[in-house]
């Protein structure tokens, strides 16, 4: 894939607080969810930039996104946009897209904390390659 194939946005800041006030604004448990992620999203690299878009949080190289997180009436999504290019050992991913993909967190269920840290490493390391070497 070329660089230029890659889904840019503008206006992507090293810490926005619109964020943080969207996460707190969520129902608790959710928000906790939504929040304990996005996190580790944040702390991929010096060169993760965040915005909202389509209404929830995004995490991105520069520029080029690679997960979100959203929060809906009884689950969170963890998203990850080439997520259907990441390898999934743990076969969290959901969806049926051509390029996302997310996995799907409920309150009180248990995940596979240390697959899904891998996975937004992975697909972390996979878009800093992409934007680096085209």
């Amino acid at each position: 894939m070329q660089r230029t194939d890659l889904l840019r946005f503008n206006g992507a800041v090293e810490r926005d607080p619109a964020i943080d006030a969207w996460l707190n604004e969520r129902a608790a448990e959710l928000g906790a969810i939504a929040r304990q992620w996005f996190e580790v999203m944040r702390k991929c690299g010096d060169e993760v930039r965040e915005l909202l878009h389509d209404g929830c949080p995004v995490a991105c190289l520069g520029d080029a996104p690679f997960g979100y997180v959203n929060v809906f009436t009884s689950h969170v999504n963890v998203g990850f946009f080439r997520g259907a290019e990441l390898p999934d050992p743990a076969r969290l991913l959901q969806g049926t897209g051509k390029s996302m993909r997310h996995v799907k967190l409920r309150p009180g269920t248990d995940i596979n904390g240390a697959a899904l840290h891998q996975l937004i490493e992975v697909a972390y390391e996979d878009m800093k390659d992409r934007v680096e070497n085209g």
